[in-house]
């Protein structure tokens, strides 16, 4: 099923505020919590989708590549498996939205993230450089970058061993305080993160002497990244999962690959159609002529009318690029430049000087037609020819 328009998930026009963004993206989250809708999966579906908009609309880059791109921009969003957000990481990236945990502790505690994993990975941002043929069919681009790994000693977890990692004294492995306080309503209970832990519900008590406790390290990874075809300079692709390493077994982060269009050495883009400039001879354009041009996958023949005017324009039909996630394809569209010598010899120009006063030598409608000479090409075609 297509995605929503993020704006229209939102109910805010393109040119809001980021404090308008944020507080309809509460209003909906609040709607639709589970908590409030326990069992209900439509309520949470529209609560993920809602956390997806605001991700992108809340972030400035990901705003302007959205507003260009649309959901292309987004390379299907999200920080699911499958795209989707998940609700672990809707509490953690935006707790602060429904108001320092109070909202989970008034609607049952989820809100709040429980116990939690680690610390989330920041996203990786890199360019990724294609040529015409790669955007043109898509590509596994193969890519080694420096980023945050886990670390091999421990598999992340950041301590010496598995009896190095204790249920912290504080909240006792929960990752919550629970607090109760005397108001004129009667007794109110908060739920709030465990300020010992973090959340985390644990405490490492010898650290890995490898990764120093952060259960992860700075080192080389190899990317194998499947690129799909039509996509454009300057559009961001969003791969979830697939940036740094969090901290003592948190998720990672997203990988952002921003497109860098390589330049072709004979042909333009232009939208989904790719340009390339035919420069003829004064003569080939009189008599015609069949010769090569090259195409984004190789060289295709094509045949020049004689009589062929500059500017005349001629496409090869689905030699273009395809719409990214769509069925559009371009064509290659061949401008035909008729070039005009600047230097002749003297038996040149005699032959120009013969040929200039012909009927056929003069644009307009006082020019006479081929056949109205009778084999007038034929002669002209001696005459370069000779």
């Amino acid at each position: 099923m297509a995605k929503r328009d993020y704006y229209e998930v939102l109910g805010v026009a393109k040119g809001s505020s980021a404090d308008e963004i944020k507080k309809s993206y509460r209003k909906i989250a609040m709607q639709f919590h589970p908590d409030r809708n326990p069992g209900n999966k439509e309520a949470e579906e529209k609560f993920k989708e809602a956390a997806e908009a605001y991700d992108t609309l809340s972030n400035p880059d990901k705003k302007a590549q959205y507003d260009r791109f649309g959901h292309a921009a987004t390379g299907g969003g999200g920080y699911g498996p499958q795209g989707g957000m998940r609700m672990e990481d809707i509490f953690s990236n935006f707790g602060d939205v429904f108001g320092n945990d109070m909202f989970g502790s008034m609607f049952g505690g989820q809100g709040g993230g429980g116990r939690r994993q680690g610390t989330r990975g920041a996203n990786l941002r890199i360019k990724l450089k294609m040529d015409y043929a790669e955007i043109a069919n898509g590509a596994n681009k193969k890519i080694k970058v420096k980023k945050h790994i886990s670390c091999q000693h421990c598999n992340g977890s950041g301590a010496k061993d598995r009896n190095s990692i204790q249920n912290c004294g504080t909240c006792g492995g929960s990752g919550q305080v629970r607090r109760v306080t005397n108001t004129f309503l009667g007794q109110m209970q908060t739920v709030t993160t465990c300020p010992t832990c973090n959340g985390e519900g644990s405490q490492i008590t010898q650290k890995c002497g490898n990764c120093k406790g952060e259960g992860r390290v700075y080192g080389d990874e190899t990317l194998s990244l499947d690129i799909p075809a039509g996509v454009q300079d300057g559009m961001q692709l969003s791969m979830s999962g697939r940036g740094n390493a969090g901290e003592r077994g948190g998720p990672p982060g997203d990988l952002l690959l921003l497109v860098e269009e390589e330049k072709h050495e004979f042909l333009t883009r232009r939208d989904l159609d790719v340009v390339y400039q035919l420069h003829i001879s004064f003569p080939e354009a009189v008599l015609g002529l069949q010769t090569e041009v090259p195409t984004i996958d190789g060289k295709a023949k094509i045949k020049i009318l004689p009589g062929t005017q500059g500017g005349k324009t001629l496409r090869l039909k689905g030699k273009g690029f395809p719409a990214f996630q769509g069925y559009d394809r371009g064509d290659e569209v061949i401008e035909v430049n008729v070039w005009t010598p600047q230097h002749l010899s003297h038996e040149e120009k005699d032959m120009i000087e013969k040929l200039k006063n012909s009927p056929n030598f003069k644009p307009g409608p006082d020019a006479k037609s081929e056949r109205e000479e009778g084999g007038f090409f034929d002669k002209i075609k001696d005459a370069f020819r000779s």
